[in-house]
C-alpha cells in the first residue's frame, strides 16, 4: 500500500515524504497511537518507498512486491511471542542487522506492539539505538508508548498518529459494505477511530451480538442471582472480545448518561436502540448511571492485573443490575 491509498495521517505523511525527498530519513521511529489505525499501513508503505526500484513506492515492481508479501531480505518484523517480545528475539534481529543490505539501501526493522519488550529485551534494544548502522531503518510501533522506558523514547523520532473521525469511517462503512446509515453510525462509533474495528471481526459483536448482550444486561435484576451468574460465566468465557464486550457496555450506559442531560438522540451511540435507552433512563438517575459507569472502568483496570475474570464480572454484574 502506497501513501496515497491510505486514507488520512496527512501530516505524517507529508513528514515522512519530506524526509525521503531530502535524504533525511530518522534511523529510528515511534508510530505511536491507537490499535487499528493505521500505523502499520504506514510503516510498509515506509519501507515500500525505501526498497522500491523506481524510489517512490510504486507498488508493481518486484521490490515494492517483495514487501507487500513480507518476503523482502531486507524487511524483518519483530512480533511478541505470547505475550511479550523477548531478549533473544531482540538478539537474533541483532544478528542480522550488523549485516550489509542484501538488496535495498536500508535494513528496515518493524517492531509491533513495541511495549511488550520485556526490560531485558528492551535495554538490548536500546545498544542498537544508541549506535544505529548508517544503513539501518527501526520503526517501533505501539499502543501503549508510555509503557517503553524513557531511553527508548528519547532516541526515536516520535511520529503520533490519531484516531481517524467518525464521519470518515462511516462513509468508507456505507462505500465498501453497502450498509445503511445507522448500521454504519453504529459500528463507526463503536470503533473509536479504528478502521481495523470497523471492518474486522468486531463487526458482527458490533451489530447482531450487540442487540442480544444488551437485552441480557437489561434484563437483569438483582431479585434474581442464578441469571447474572450466567451470564457472568458467558462473559468470562472468551478472553478475546470481553474489553470489546465492556466497551458495548459503557457505550450504552454513556448514551442513558446522555439521555437523562437531554442530549438530542442523534447524539447516541446505540441510535438503533434508542428506545431501549429511553426506557433504561426513565428507571435510571444521573448519579445510579454514574456509579455503572465507574464499576465498568473499575473491572477493566481489574482484568489488566490478570484478576480472576469470572468473578470480576459477577461483580460487575450485580453493580450494573442494582
Amino acid at each position: 500500500m502506497t501513501f496515497d491509498q491510505i486514507l488520512g495521517h496527512e501530516h505524517q505523511k507529508d513528514i515522512l515524504r519530506r524526509g525521503l525527498s531530502n535524504g533525511r530519513i530518522a534511523h529510528a521511529y515511534l508510530f505511536s497511537g491507537p490499535e487499528g489505525i493505521g500505523k502499520r499501513l504506514m510503516a510498509m508503505a515506509l519501507a515500500r518507498a525505501i526498497v522500491c526500484l523506481e524510489q517512490r513506492g510504486c507498488g508493481h515492481c518486484q521490490a515494492c512486491r517483495k514487501i507487500d508479501h513480507q518476503n523482502h531480505p531486507d524487511l524483518h518484523i519483530l512480533e511478541p511471542d505470547g505475550n511479550s517480545i523477548k531478549i533473544e528475539q531482540v538478539r537474533t534481529f541483532q544478528r542480522e542487522l550488523n549485516l550489509k543490505p542484501l538488496e535495498a539501501s536500508r535494513k528496515i526493522c518493524l517492531i509491533e506492539q513495541a511495549e511488550t519488550m520485556t526490560l531485558g529485551a528492551a535495554n538490548a534494544l536500546l545498544k542498537t539505538l544508541e549506535e544505529p548502522r548508517g544503513d539501518s531503518l527501526l520503526i517501533l510501533l505501539s499502543a501503549q508508548p508510555n509503557r517503553l522506558l524513557e531511553t527508548i523514547r528519547s532516541r526515536c523520532q516520535p511520529l503520533p498518529f490519531t484516531r481517524h473521525p467518525n464521519s470518515r469511517i462511516q462513509a468508507e462503512l456505507e462505500k465498501q459494505l453497502g450498509i445503511d446509515a445507522t448500521e454504519s453510525h453504529v459500528l463507526a462509533a463503536l470503533s473509536e477511530g479504528s478502521f481495523k474495528k470497523a471492518f474486522g471481526k468486531d463487526r458482527e459483536l458490533y451489530l447482531e451480538q450487540r442487540r442480544e448482550l444488551l437485552k441480557t444486561l437489561t434484563g437483569l435484576s438483582t431479585g434474581s442471582i442464578l441469571p447474572i451468574l450466567d451470564f457472568a460465566e458467558q462473559l468470562a468465557a472468551d478472553k478475546t472480545v470481553l474489553i470489546d464486550i465492556l466497551e458495548i457496555f459503557q457505550a450504552f450506559f454513556r448514551d442513558v448518561l446522555m439521555t437523562l442531560e437531554g442530549r438530542d438522540d442523534e447524539e447516541l451511540v446505540n441510535l438503533d436502540l434508542k428506545h431501549k435507552v429511553h426506557r433504561v433512563a426513565a428507571q435510571e438517575n444521573v448519579a445510579s448511571v454514574l456509579a455503572k459507569l465507574d464499576a465498568l472502568m473499575a473491572v477493566r483496570r481489574q482484568l489488566d492485573r490478570n484478576v480472576n475474570r469470572q468473578l470480576a464480572m459477577e461483580v460487575l454484574l450485580l453493580r450494573l443490575a442494582a
